[in-house]
């Protein structure tokens, strides 16, 4: 691409920016900040896995009606601190891309095929954008709240054919020498667990890495050196179940503590750094139609937007990127007299469906499924909606199928009885071509256009911070 058309004229930029918000010069003054002539220091990309734009707006409706408050992502908009456009995520492969893809496209500035990571469909190998900044002189980290080793970071970090070669990817990740790696994933360091047998977290001791497997752990970490904190054996808990377990909620950091450690100790870097932040759960809840859940891993992004912002404003240095990588079960609030009450109504769940689902089995009775949602969802079920769960216990109808639903918990059909009573639809269990949310916030920000390809992100972050590795 010609990277100087990209950026051909600032004038363009912040047209396309006003375009979007059109009643700016009427409702309110322009607020967003101009960097001009400066180069950010450090880039921080947060990304909510699998974020449809009905996520975003239930999840701020949410809180307004719960809180009288809107979220922190709507704030940005409705305060204009932010630029703002819509990105293509297509992959090479499909106009509906996988995590792998999606994040390939920005870490190595090449749409490629789903399930690969920077690695192009004739066979070449992409160099991922965080090895680049590193070989600039920048500390590089990777926060998430799945298995660190997952498509999203792997991402920006690794090559592989396959996304699920994650035993090697933890090895890459070793040998690349990234600075700060936070999230889940034990079963890709634990010599008992990986196939080799190899002890990672011995490996990484010698390369003077702190380990962290626990909050107290990463609390305690000193920020002059680098940190691999891993805390749990795959994903990390769902933020609604950690919410409600006052053992895991103290054992187990939230996405906004552990990206405050990795701020901590990345900017001990003279030169900048840059960070990956990424909300996973966001997506394994879209996959399993888990209103709960997505709501709460939304709000638990959320909160990491204020973290990231508070420290983006006060340090003025920062260029922040918040957006998605694709849609998901694109849910929505669907219209009816009893909208409103049956959307508050979710304000009363305290766990997951995966929680609901995991704790019945075919000894239960249909008394013993209407007690327990009504505990966890504060809503009663009726006799013949328990009856229907309870039929996919017995070998009475198919087991569901779907991904992350390795135990064929019946997510559909219970989501399906959920919508009488929180007004939600689905289209789906997978992800859809939507063009995605994209704001900036700090120096290059306002460089942004209001519409671009996913690989373009890859050079606008190389471009803006001036950094010219190839």
């Amino acid at each position: 691409m010609d990277r100087r058309k990209f950026f051909k004229t600032g004038s363009v930029a912040a047209l396309g920016t006003g375009l979007l918000y059109p009643l700016n010069g009427i409702a309110q003054p322009f607020d967003i900040p101009t960097y001009s002539n400066k180069t950010p220091k450090n880039i921080i990309v947060m990304v909510s896995d699998g974020m449809s734009s009905g996520t975003l707006s239930m999840t701020d409706i949410f809180l307004n009606r719960k809180f009288g408050k809107p979220s922190n992502w709507m704030s940005l908009y409705q305060e204009n601190k932010v630029s703002r456009a819509l990105m293509d995520m297509a992959s090479a492969s499909s106009i509906v891309t996988d995590s792998a893809a999606a994040s390939s496209s920005w870490g190595g500035g090449h749409r490629v095929s789903n399930g690969s990571l920077n690695i192009g469909v004739n066979g070449v190998a992409y160099t991922p954008i965080w090895v680049k900044f590193k070989k600039a002189g920048k500390k590089a980290g990777c926060v998430t709240t799945v298995a660190i080793t997952h498509a999203t970071p792997a991402g920006f970090c690794a090559n592989s054919k396959r996304r699920n070669a994650q035993d090697d990817i933890a090895q890459q990740y070793l040998e690349r020498g990234f600075d700060v790696l936070l999230g889940g994933g034990n079963n890709n360091f634990d010599a008992n667990i990986r196939e080799d047998k190899k002890d990672l977290y011995a490996e990484f001791q010698k390369k003077g890495y702190q380990i962290a497997k626990s909050k107290a752990e990463l609390k305690s970490i000193n920020p002059n050196a680098p940190v691999l904190g891993i805390f749990a054996d795959d994903a990390l808990p769902y933020s609604i179940d950690r919410a409600s377990d006052k053992i895991t909620e103290n054992q187990i950091p939230t996405l906004a503590e552990m990206s405050a450690k990795a701020i901590e100790v990345l900017s001990q870097s003279k030169n900048g750094f840059v960070l990956q932040i990424e909300a996973g759960k966001v997506d394994w809840a879209a996959h399993a139609n888990d209103l709960g859940g997505l709501i709460h891993e939304q709000i638990a992004f959320d909160e990491t937007i204020k973290t990231v912002m508070d420290f983006a404003e006060k340090d003025k240095e920062t260029l922040v990127i918040i957006t998605t990588d694709h849609g998901n079960a694109n849910p929505g609030i669907i219209y009816g007299k009893n909208a409103n009450d049956n959307f508050d109504s979710v304000q009363r769940y305290t766990q997951t469906n995966e929680w609901i689902l995991n704790k019945i089995s075919p000894s239960n009775t249909e008394k013993d499924v209407i007690e327990l949602v009504e505990y966890a969802n504060g809503n009663t079920l009726s006799s013949e909606d328990a009856k229907r769960i309870l039929n996919y216990y017995s070998d009475l109808e198919k087991p569901e199928s779907g991904l992350y639903n390795y135990r064929k918990l019946p997510f559909k059909t219970f989501s399906e009885i959920q919508s009488k009573t929180n007004s939600v639809g689905w289209i789906s269990m997978d992800h859809s071509a939507d063009y995605v949310e994209l704001a900036m916030f700090g120096p290059g920000s306002e460089k942004l256009k209001p519409f671009i390809k996913n690989t373009d992100l890859h050079y606008f972050m190389l471009e803006t911070a001036e950094v010219s590795v190839p």
